[in-house]
C-alpha cells in the first residue's frame, strides 16, 4: 500500500471532507453510454416492461366490463396516454431533473428541499420518509407477481401445470434475489440482452396482430378515453386502477437514476421501451375487437401455437428482471435513508467505481425475498395480488408530484404560478390513479400500507433517537480546550503506546477517553482523537487521505477520508503514517470505542415504545469495529448511561 500524504489542518479545524452537489459520475458517451443503457434497459425497465403479462387482463377480467369494440379502444387510449404523461413527461422530462448528486428516489427529492418555515419542512420530510416506506411494500410485490404471473403461462398451456406453479415461482424468486451479490453492474449485464429480446418479442407480437386489425389505431384519441368513462361510470372509474398497473415502473425508474444516469434512461425509454409497449398493448387490443374471448389472458393467446412455451420461457425471465428495477430501487432508498440519518448503519457494499449508485444491501436482500415467498404462499395467484399491487405506488407517485412543486420553487427558482401549473397537471393523473387504487384496500391494498408504516416508524424513530442521544452527549460533552486546560494544570500518568479514540464530533472530547481518564485514571503517551469521513466519491486520492492537527500534551486530533466504493482498513492507514513523534505500531495502538446503553429517563424525551425501539435498533445497528476492520484484540469499548 503507498504511503498516504499528509497536510495539517487550517487554523479553522475545517478537516472533515465535504463535497458540492455537483458531484457526480462522468457524463456517459461512446460505448461506455451502450452499456449503461443496455445495463438500464434489463434493471430499470423490468418492472413496467413486463406490465403486458397482466395489465389489460386485469382491466377486463374481474370488474364485468364488457369486451367490446369502444371499450377496448377506451381502455387502449387510456394506457397510452398514461405512458404518455405519467412516464415520458412526468418522470422522465422533469422528474428526472430532481437529483440528489446524481441519485434519484423520493428521499433524494426530499433532501433537495430547503423550507425556511419549520411546520412546512416537517410536513414535507414526513411525506418524503413515507412516499419512500411505501416502495418497500411495493419491492416485495412487484418480484412477486410478475414472477407468478409469467409462471401461470404454463397453467394457461396446459393444466398439468397447476400443482406446480408456486413451487416454480418460489425457485425462481431465490435465484433472483441470489444473483444480487453479483452487483446491478453485472446483473444489468446479464439482464439487458434478455430485455431486448423481450422488447423485441412484445413489438413482433404486436405489429402481427395490428396488421390484422389496423382499426385499433383509433384509440391513439383520446376521446376514446373519455368516453370510455361515459359510458361504464362508476366501473369505469375502478378499471383505472388496473390501466395504473401499466405505469407501476416509475418509481422504481426514478429510484435507480443513481444506478445508470438520467441520459441512458431516458434513451432507453423513448428508442425501446415505450414502442414496445404501445405496439404490444395495441396488439392485444387488436386481438379483443378479433376474438373478444381472448380477454382470459389476451398476452398469451398473441402467441401462435408452436410459440407459446417459449414465450412463458422468455416471459419468466423477463418477469425476474421486472423485479430488478424495484430491488435495486430499495437499495439505493436504503442506502439514503441511512446517509441523512433515518436507518441505523447498515452493510452496504458498493459494485461499481464509476456510477455511485450501484450498490448491494445483504440484509434488505434477505428481507425482501422472505417476503416475496409469504406474499405468493398467501395470496396465491397474480389476480388476488393485483388487488395489492397499485397501492402504494399511486400514493408515492402523487407524494412525488407534492415535494416536486416545493423543489421547482425553491431549488429551480420557478414562479409559483409555472411551479403550480405544472404539478397541478400531474395531479390531475396522479389523484385519479390514487383513488382508483385506495379502494382496493380490503382486497389486499392494505399490506403495502402496513409495511410502509412500520417502515415509517422506525424511520422516524431512529431520526428523533438520534436527535436525543446527540443532546444528551452534548450536555456532558467537555470542549477539547478545557481538556488540554485540565491535562496542562493536573497531568495525569502517562503510559507508554497510542490510544486511538474514534469520535463522529471533532469538536469535543471523545466520551470514550473522558472515561478511560476517569476510570483508569492514566492517559496514554500518544492519543489520536480520529474521524471518518466518506466522501461521495469513488476513490479519495492519496494526498487527500489523512489531515491532521498537533493539539499538544501528546494529544492528535485527525481525519481520514474514504470514497465510497473503498473499504474503511483504519490499521492499514495508520500503519503506513509517518508523523513526526506519532507512530502506531500495531502491538502498542489500543482502539477505544464508545457505547452507550439507553434507559428511560426520569422526564423521557421519547414515549416509552419508541425509546425502547430505538434502543433495540441500537444494539442490532452495525459493528462498528467490523466496519472499520480493527484488530479485535487490541478494541476497547467503554460504555456509558445516557436517559433518554
Amino acid at each position: 500500500m503507498p504511503l498516504p500524504s499528509f497536510s495539517r489542518a487550517q487554523p479553522d479545524r475545517s478537516w472533515i471532507l465535504t463535497h458540492t452537489n455537483e458531484v457526480r459520475s462522468e457524463k456517459p458517451h461512446g460505448r461506455y453510454l451502450f452499456t449503461l443503457s443496455i445495463g438500464a434497459l434489463g434493471v430499470v425497465y423490468g418492472d413496467i416492461g413486463t406490465s403486458p403479462l397482466y395489465a389489460l387482463k386485469e382491466c377486463f377480467g374481474p370488474h364485468g366490463v364488457s369486451v367490446t369494440p369502444a371499450n377496448v379502444l377506451g381502455v387502449l387510449s387510456l394506457i397510452f396516454w398514461s405512458l404518455v404523461f405519467v412516464i415520458s413527461i412526468k418522470y422522465l422530462v422533469f422528474v428526472l431533473r430532481a437529483d440528489n448528486r446524481g441519485e434519484g428516489g423520493i428521499l433524494a427529492l426530499m433532501s433537495l428541499v430547503h423550507a425556511n418555515r419549520t411546520n412546512r419542512r416537517w410536513m414535507i420530510v414526513a411525506m418524503g420518509l413515507f412516499g419512500a416506506a411505501l416502495l418497500y411494500g411495493d419491492g416485495m410485490i412487484t418480484p412477486s407477481i410478475t414472477v407468478l404471473s409469467a409462471i401461470e403461462g404454463l397453467g394457461f398451456a396446459t393444466p398439468l401445470f397447476d400443482p406446480y406453479v408456486i413451487p416454480i415461482t418460489i425457485g425462481v424468486l431465490i435465484l433472483l434475489f441470489w444473483l444480487q451479490s453479483r452487483g446491478t453492474a453485472k446483473v444489468g449485464a446479464i439482464f439487458g440482452p434478455v430485455m431486448v429480446i423481450w422488447f423485441t418479442t412484445l413489438s413482433v407480437l404486436g405489429v402481427r396482430q395490428i396488421l390484422s386489425e389496423p382499426s385499433v389505431l383509433a384509440a391513439l384519441n383520446p376521446l376514446w378515453g373519455i368516453r370510455f368513462f361515459t359510458l361504464n361510470g362508476w366501473i369505469g372509474f375502478i378499471v383505472l386502477g388496473s390501466v395504473f398497473l401499466v405505469v407501476t415502473g416509475g418509481e422504481a425508474l426514478y429510484a435507480d437514476m443513481g444506478h445508470f444516469g438520467r441520459r441512458p434512461i431516458r434513451l432507453v425509454w423513448f428508442l425501446v421501451v415505450l414502442p414496445g409497449l404501445v405496439l404490444n398493448y395495441f396488439g392485444q387490443g387488436a386481438l379483443l375487437l378479433q376474438r373478444p374471448g381472448a380477454s382470459e389472458n389476451p398476452f398469451y393467446n398473441l402467441a401462435p401455437g408452436w410459440g407459446l412455451y417459449p414465450l412463458v420461457a422468455l416471459a419468466t425471465v423477463a418477469a425476474s428482471v421486472a423485479s430488478q428495477a424495484v430491488i435495486s430501487g430499495a437499495f439505493s432508498l436504503t442506502r439514503q435513508a441511512v446517509q441523512l440519518g433515518y436507518l441505523p448503519r447498515l452493510e452496504v457494499e458498493h459494485t461499481s467505481a464509476r456510477e455511485i449508485g450501484q450498490i448491494y444491501v445483504p440484509g434488505l436482500n434477505r428481507a425482501l425475498l422472505a417476503a416475496c415467498i409469504a406474499l405468493v404462499i398467501g395470496f396465491g395467484s397474480a389476480s388476488n395480488l393485483a388487488a395489492a399491487y397499485g397501492v402504494a405506488v399511486s400514493t408515492a407517485m402523487i407524494i412525488t408530484t407534492f415535494i416536486l412543486f416545493v423543489v421547482a420553487r425553491e431549488v429551480w427558482g420557478w414562479p409559483a404560478a409555472a411551479a403550480g401549473a405544472l404539478t397541478g397537471f400531474f395531479l390531475l393523473f396522479d389523484s385519479a390513479f390514487f383513488v382508483a387504487n385506495i379502494i382496493k384496500v380490503p382486497q389486499g391494498g392494505w399490506f403495502p400500507l402496513l409495511v410502509a408504516s412500520i417502515v415509517f416508524v422506525l424511520m422516524t424513530t431512529w431520526r428523533r433517537g438520534r436527535k436525543v442521544l446527540t443532546e444528551r452527549l452534548k450536555d456532558g460533552a467537555l470542549s477539547i480546550e478545557l481538556f488540554l486546560q485540565s491535562v496542562a494544570a493536573h497531568p495525569p500518568i502517562r503510559v507508554p503506546g497510542t490510544a486511538v479514540f474514534m469520535y463522529r464530533n471533532p469538536e469535543g472530547v471523545p466520551t470514550a477517553l473522558l472515561h478511560n481518564l476517569k476510570h483508569n485514571k492514566v492517559l496514554h503517551e500518544r492519543v489520536v482523537l480520529l474521524t471518518i469521513a466518506t466522501a461521495e466519491i469513488p476513490h479519495v486520492p492519496e494526498e487527500e487521505r489523512v489531515s491532521y492537527e498537533f493539539s499538544g500534551h501528546g494529544i492528535y486530533r485527525m481525519t481520514i477520508r474514504y470514497g465510497f466504493i473503498e473499504d474503511p482498513d483504519i490499521p492499514a492507514v495508520l500503519s503506513a503514517t509517518r508523523i513526526q513523534g506519532l507512530t502506531f505500531n500495531e502491538l502498542e495502538t489500543t482502539y477505544f470505542l464508545g457505547r452507550e446503553t439507553l434507559i428511560p429517563g426520569r422526564h423521557p424525551s421519547m414515549r416509552s415504545w419508541r425509546g425502547k425501539l430505538f434502543a433495540w435498533m441500537s444494539k442490532n445497528a452495525g459493528s462498528a469495529a467490523r466496519f472499520f476492520r480493527l484488530p479485535p484484540n487490541r478494541v476497547v469499548e467503554l460504555g456509558a448511561q445516557i436517559e433518554l
